[in-house]
């Protein structure tokens, strides 16, 4: 036998350690439940008809926000908050844990323990189904549950906030414009009507068709009155009452005629061409900032109904699971794994040394 382990060194050494995993994995090692959760993220979904909010329906959200959730749940920060919430240190660090599962110093670092906790909550996004699988191992039972109860709620409360500040943010933002639109819509209304009671019109567009119409119903007149003085010239002298009298009134309806054309294009500063088109200036600059200020308006509210939809719900597929029995850890796998490699070890190291023994010969 001693002349077997001088010969074979490698594989006492592969024997021992095969030995020592068993005693460990199989009467040392502390038992560690396993508590298991699957999630999804739900957003509201709005209803393109119309700006209801209770025509709000749920809908899922896309991988994009797991992935977020998922890197949140493995931060420091979600571990200095369960520390906070479960004392997790205290847990993972009792004296009745074996020596190579506990977490050695209770005041360490957070990084190391971070580390620590890393092998000890796994989060695993699934792309094909969009689930994210939470599984948290634990000394007890009900820790084991408990964490990833708080890993649910820190979670949801996380994407709510990100999503909260970033919707503030946009209607806030919106809503100043929308003051701005609306100090401008007033200022462009008062120079609207400062301009009406300057020149007394409400309406010099409207005045100028209603000369325009004048002036085609005097010309109209006009040539009415010129042909029955042409015709009746032909068999009375220019002397007579009535040629004379329709003489009369054609000059007083021409007259007429250039008063109203006057009115409208007179070279002073009161011209009502003039005072026309600086009004239709003002009134299309009011009429743009009414539109620009309604589509403020509009988009303010959207805006609103879509912050509804920054909040993330933590749909629950398969709620978290009181253990009713440790699974880890996996002793039987542990052991052969361990004595496979151990084997593949010695036999590795055999040949090497019978190499270097035919070469030395």
């Amino acid at each position: 036998m001693i002349q077997f382990c001088k010969r074979n060194p490698f594989w006492v050494v592969a024997a021992m350690a095969t030995l020592l995993a068993i005693i460990y994995w199989g009467l040392m090692a502390t038992d560690r439940y396993v508590s298991r959760a699957h999630i999804v993220l739900q957003t509201p979904e709005i209803v393109p008809s119309g700006l209801n909010v209770s025509s709000l329906l749920s809908g899922t959200s896309g991988s994009g926000d797991l992935l977020l959730l998922k890197d949140h749940l493995e931060s420091v920060v979600m571990l200095k908050t369960l520390q906070k919430r479960l004392d997790l240190r205290g847990h993972y660090a009792q004296a009745d844990i074996d020596v190579f599962s506990r977490f050695s110093n209770e005041s360490a670092p957070i990084e190391k323990f971070h580390g620590y906790m890393q092998k000890r909550i796994n989060i695993l996004f699934d792309d094909y189904s969009s689930v994210l699988k939470i599984e948290v191992q634990a000394y007890t039972p009900e820790m084991a549950q408990k964490i990833v109860e708080a890993l649910l709620e820190e979670g949801e409360r996380h994407m709510n906030r990100m999503g909260q500040r970033l919707a503030a943010e946009q209607v806030d933002f919106i809503d100043k414009q929308a003051q701005a639109l609306e100090a401008r819509l007033f200022e462009a209304r008062d120079a609207m009507l400062s301009y009406q009671n300057q020149h007394g019109l409400v309406a010099p567009t409207q005045t100028i068709e209603a000369i325009f119409t004048t002036v085609s119903r005097l010309e109209s007149e006009l040539a009415v009155l010129r042909a029955r003085t042409a015709a009746q010239s032909s068999y009375q002298s220019a002397s007579s009452p009535e040629i004379r009298r329709l003489k009369a009134e054609i000059q007083s309806i021409e007259e007429q005629i250039d008063i109203e054309k006057e009115k409208m294009a007179r070279q002073g500063g009161d011209a009502l061409n003039k005072v026309s088109a600086e009004y239709e200036t003002l009134q299309m600059r009011a009429q743009f900032a009414l539109e620009l200020y309604s589509s403020a308006l509009t988009t303010l509210e959207t805006t609103r109904v879509e912050a509804a939809r920054k909040l993330k719900q933590v749909s629950v597929l398969e709620f978290p699971t009181l253990p009713e029995y440790p699974i880890k850890p996996d002793r039987t796998y542990n052991i052969i794994v361990f004595g496979i490699f151990a084997i593949l070890f010695a036999a590795i190291m055999q040949m090497v040394m019978a190499v270097i023994r035919d070469h030395s010969d």
